[in-house]
C-alpha cells in the first residue's frame, strides 16, 4: 500500500477538523502555515469529572516527520493529569498510549480523543484541578 504524502495527510486532517468531529473535541491550523505544521484544539471536558464545562486548549506541532512520527502536544490551560507535565502542560508521549506506541494511521484526532477518555479514567476523573482559566 502506497505512503499519503504529509502534506496530503495533513489536508484530509484539516478538512475533517473543520467539518467537526463529536463536539468533544476540534482542531484546525493556528495560522497562515503553508508547512501545515502549527495547530490549535480543544477538548471540553469529559461529564461527570472534575474536568466537567471546562474548555482545555492545546497547542499541537506536526513536524516534518509527520505521520511517521507523532506530533507534540501542548496544552496552553493548566491541568493536572498523569500524562501532562505539571510545569509546561507538554503531553508526556510515554505516559499516553497512543503517542508511546505511535502508528502512522493515528491522527491529530486521535490524540485528542485518547486525552479527554485519559481525564476521564479512574483516579484521574477526581484530581483536583488548577482554577479555571488558568494558563501554563
Amino acid at each position: 500500500m502506497a505512503k499519503v504524502p504529509r502534506n496530503f495527510r495533513l489536508l484530509e486532517e484539516l478538512e475533517k477538523g473543520e467539518k467537526g468531529g463529536d463536539g468533544a473535541c476540534s482542531y484546525g491550523l493556528a495560522d497562515e502555515d503553508i508547512l501545515m505544521s502549527n495547530w490549535q484544539g480543544t477538548i471540553l471536558g469529559p461529564a461527570h469529572s472534575t474536568h466537567e464545562n471546562r474548555i482545555y486548549s492545546l497547542k499541537i506541532y506536526c513536524g516534518p516527520q509527520y505521520p511517521d512520527a507523532p506530533p507534540e502536544i501542548q496544552f496552553l490551560s493548566r491541568i493536572n493529569v498523569p500524562c501532562v507535565d505539571p510545569t509546561n502542560g507538554k503531553v508526556l508521549a510515554h505516559r499516553l498510549g497512543c503517542l508511546a506506541q505511535w502508528n502512522r494511521k493515528y491522527t491529530i484526532e486521535t490524540v485528542l480523543t485518547e486525552l479527554r477518555k485519559d481525564m476521564a479514567n479512574g483516579s484521574n476523573r477526581k484530581l483536583p484541578q488548577p482554577p479555571e482559566g488558568s494558563m501554563f
